[in-house]
């Protein structure tokens, strides 16, 4: 699999966000994107996954499954950790895992997996902000898609929680997953580097 950019621009309200942004990422591989503060790394993340509309240019993905869409094969971990807090931590992840429909893991599982195993069936309104990123993450597990859209992930965890996340991206790229992943901190995993604003290094 690659998913690949070419000559891509966004413009939002009323101005050119980026333009002649250009990239390649095959399985097994990670990408940052960096810059200065609105410089539009979290732009860039939703013109790819479908939610911002390309102004020009295209996104290709070879290799993926010609059935899907790149959204339909794609998780996007954006800022805000959607749930709902009424509902326990277990019903808030087997709610995204039902809607988001495709390889499906065991939701109790994946909490185990990131963490959360012991707060399955508490309110998701307890959680502090850095165990709503974990079960933020759990998605990615307790659905199976092979691009992983990431966007400041490592936000609100502490040292234990980015060790931990760090161990799943590298199993996700052994798997030959892909991740794009915008960032101020160094991400863990091997990846080259797309500075919007200076360049590709």
């Amino acid at each position: 699999m690659r998913l690949c950019a070419v000559d891509l621009a966004c413009h939002r309200g009323g101005r050119d966000v980026f333009s002649g942004l250009g990239f390649a990422v095959a399985s097994g591989e990670a990408l940052t994107i960096t810059g200065r503060n609105g410089a539009g790394k979290s732009s860039l993340l939703r013109t790819i996954i479908g939610l911002a509309r390309i102004a020009h240019g295209r996104i290709v993905l070879e290799g993926g499954d010609p059935e899907l869409t790149v959204a339909e094969q794609a998780h996007y971990l954006g800022h805000r950790d959607a749930m709902k807090p009424a509902l326990s931590v277990l019903e808030n992840l087997a709610f995204w895992r039902d809607f988001l429909g495709g390889e499906a893991s065991n939701a109790a599982e994946s909490l185990v997996a990131v963490g959360l195993g012991h707060a399955a069936h508490s309110p998701a309104a307890y959680l502090s902000a850095g165990q709503r990123r974990r079960l933020s993450i759990a998605r990615l597990l307790a659905v199976r898609r092979p691009i992983w859209l990431l966007d400041e992930p490592t936000s609100a965890l502490d040292i234990a929680g980015q060790d931990l996340f760090t161990t799943l991206m590298r199993d996700h790229l052994a798997r030959g997953g892909l991740i794009i992943a915008a960032t101020h901190a160094p991400l863990g995993v091997e990846a080259r580097e797309l500075r919007i604003g200076g360049g590709a290094i």
